[in-house]
């Protein structure tokens, strides 16, 4: 009989927390079959035969920018590992989680049909993992998301589980309380804004953003004009900005996706009162695509701290800089998106977890889901691209530093990225 979901969630925090001490950062190649925690099943890899893991990203429509690099970042990542006690490691055919939750759910339905797959590197949106960290979650998988930023999906940093929290999962990315946070003080402190309003899709990610920008700027003493969402498909964003104009907000937060932001700041300064406006979005528009529209000229974006410099990947040796390089030598092209390096870390985290995870017998490899479970969760101060990654109990391993960049020049989108206006980093 196929275990429930509730049990299975049980015997994965037992599993957890009774195993983490041994999982952090100790190498099991001696441990023998027999002593794996078989709680969540074993995953057979036999002599010759790869260790099959899977990446699931937005690699078409609208958000391909940000799925494809994060696509890359794993098989880059996978190439600079090697193998794991003498077994390559494959990601097969990279599935397409389409931003949404319907495109989530198929292809997590197509992951989990699979008994070899011992974990998923994605999705690239919160909105699609909502839907497949549940069925990967069942199966006894993991799932670790480079992009995902919902704080739904995680925690409210107060102890609490997400709503759509599930075990297995995890992410590299920032929560995006944090990103709120920092968003709504530059706005307040740096800015001087005392009346804003935000936008969102009804999304996870940029209503969950959106609001903890709301919360965060009112906790400061702001108050927000008007809080609206807009669907996604609109192309006449008119009659919404006419709703925000009528609050007479000093700025508008609206941390949501091409092509619906295209709109607003094309058509934002044709509404009566919103002539002079300030714009600020987030990660999810900070792409090269957006940046490159003339009317972005001045506007803020709130997203993850990329001055990476010189940070290494402990698994792999390679540092921040040393990736680009390669990137652009076997892809002809930057990173469209920021959360490349997050992408890779996340894929080195799940290749160390099943190298300390697993036996070797005679050739034939024998992974412990629980115990992959049990390493991530175990994740303490671990070296990568993005820079220290220490992983808590509902899956939030990020370094959670938010910068925020102004858009000066949008012929000049290298220049823009780089041009740092204010910094923010939780304790």
């Amino acid at each position: 009989m196929k275990p429930s979901r509730r049990l299975l969630m049980l015997m994965s925090i037992l599993a957890a927390f009774t195993l983490i001490a041994a999982a952090c950062g100790n190498d099991n190649s001696s441990t023998s079959s027999s002593s794996l925690d078989s709680s969540l099943g074993l995953v057979t890899v036999k002599s010759g035969e790869d260790i099959q893991i899977r990446s699931l990203e937005a690699i078409t429509g609208d958000v391909a920018f940000l799925g494809i690099p994060n696509e890359r970042a794993t098989t880059m990542a996978i190439a600079d590992y090697g193998q794991i006690k003498g077994h390559s490691v494959s990601m097969g055919t990279g599935l397409d989680d389409l931003c949404s939750a319907d495109g989530g759910q198929a292809a997590a339905q197509t992951i989990v049909a699979d008994e070899n797959v011992v974990g998923v590197i994605g999705t690239s949106c919160s909105g699609a993992a909502t839907a497949a960290a549940p069925l990967v979650s069942e199966a006894g998988m993991v799932m670790i998301s480079g992009s995902n930023t919902s704080p739904a999906l995680t925690s409210d940093l107060k102890g609490n589980a997400g709503a759509n929290w599930v075990p297995g999962y995890y992410r590299t990315a920032h929560n995006d309380l944090f990103q709120g946070k920092a968003a709504a003080t530059f706005a307040y402190d740096k800015l001087g804004v005392r009346k804003a309003a935000a936008i969102h899709d009804g999304d996870p990610y940029t209503e969950g953003l959106a609001t903890a920008f709301k919360d965060a700027f009112e906790k400061l003493g702001g108050t927000i004009t008007t809080f609206v969402a807009v669907n996604k498909g609109d192309t006449d964003m008119v009659p919404v900005l006419t709703e925000v104009a009528s609050g007479s907000p000093d700025l508008i937060f609206f941390p949501i996706f091409e092509p619906e932001g295209d709109f607003i700041v094309q058509q934002v300064g044709g509404v009566a009162g919103l002539e002079k406006v300030t714009l600020m979005a987030a990660d999810g528009l900070l792409n090269d695509n957006f940046l490159a529209i003339p009317e972005t000229a001045g506007m803020y974006f709130s997203g993850p701290d990329t001055r990476y410099g010189d940070n290494t990947n402990q698994a792999t040796g390679k540092n921040a800089n040393e990736f680009l390089v390669a990137y652009k030598d076997a892809y002809g092209e930057v990173p469209s998106a920021p959360f490349w390096a997050h992408s890779y870390d996340a894929t080195t985290l799940l290749l160390e977890a099943i190298k300390n995870s697993s036996s070797d017998d005679n050739g034939t490899l024998t992974i412990s889901r629980a115990g992959v479970r049990s390493y991530l969760y175990g994740v303490k101060n671990f070296s990568g691209l993005i820079g220290t990654l220490s992983c808590d109990q509902f899956g939030d391993c990020g370094s959670q530093k938010i910068t925020v960049i102004q858009n000066t020049d949008p012929t000049d989108i290298a220049a823009s990225k780089a041009n740092v206006v204010f910094e923010f980093a939780p304790s």
